[in-house]
């Protein structure tokens, strides 16, 4: 398991624990207004200092009874075969574990949750699930058409916690896209959260010029599609 970065504690990326989060290396992904290219471009993970499983673990150890839980994000973290290990050892320790995804691997997911490994998904719904929509990376119809759907699926079962969540960026997002995303993604027991864009630090350096929507506009997507949520709200 390449661990790419360790974020000692946050309180705000598992809701209601005390956290510590893992940085895994690699992506299936190359979203141009991603901000962390040292996780996702291979020629800047082999210049990323690596941390090992063995001190990771070390550390970890030391952790009981001081953190609640572990949030495991990437980069892609369901693109390691190995990952059900990983949590399985942190489990182990008695720790909550939460998984940022991207859900292009339902399969992997689908797993974790029946093998009861995680406690909480975050999963990242990158536009509406249609032909039509015109999405900045080569592999995302081929991946979304399918994929994304079931792990989709596999959520709304309600077998783990989760929630879904929308990075909104300008030339890429209208807000009709949020109102087809809300009519699929929908439901009694679905919490969505949408994310202003920060134009710093991104994957492609030409949406570093983009200007964000402002609040007023994310204000009023959220007013028109919150209910078809139990929970909507701007991060």
């Amino acid at each position: 398991m390449k661990i790419a970065g360790l974020h000692k504690t946050t309180l705000i990326d598992y809701p209601g624990q005390i956290a510590a989060t893992v940085f895994l290396s690699g992506c299936n992904f190359r979203c141009p207004w991603c901000y962390s290219s040292e996780l996702v471009l291979p020629e800047k993970i082999k210049n990323q200092p690596i941390i090992s499983e063995e001190e990771f673990f070390g550390w970890l150890k030391e952790r009981k009874g001081l953190l609640d839980g572990i949030v495991i994000c990437g980069g892609e973290p369901t693109i390691n075969n190995d990952l059900p290990e990983f949590i399985k050892k942190i489990k182990e320790l008695g720790f909550l574990v939460k998984l940022d995804t991207n859900g292009s691997n339902p399969k992997m997911l689908k797993k974790l949750i029946d093998d009861k490994l995680i406690d909480y998904v975050a999963m990242d719904i990158k536009g509406p699930a249609e032909p039509n929509f015109q999405f900045p990376i080569s592999n995302f119809q081929e991946i979304y058409g399918k994929k994304i759907k079931k792990s989709v699926e596999i959520l709304k079962e309600g077998k783990v916690g989760f929630e879904f969540r929308t990075t909104v960026v300008p030339s890429v997002h209208k807000k009709e896209d949020f109102l087809k995303i809300a009519e699929w993604i929908g439901g009694p027991n679905v919490k969505y959260y949408l994310q202003n864009f920060r134009a710093e630090k991104t994957l492609d350096s030409e949406y570093e010029k983009l200007k964000p929507y402002s609040d007023e506009f994310l204000q009023k997507i959220q007013k028109e599609i919150s209910h078809h949520f139990q929970t909507c709200e701007i991060r």
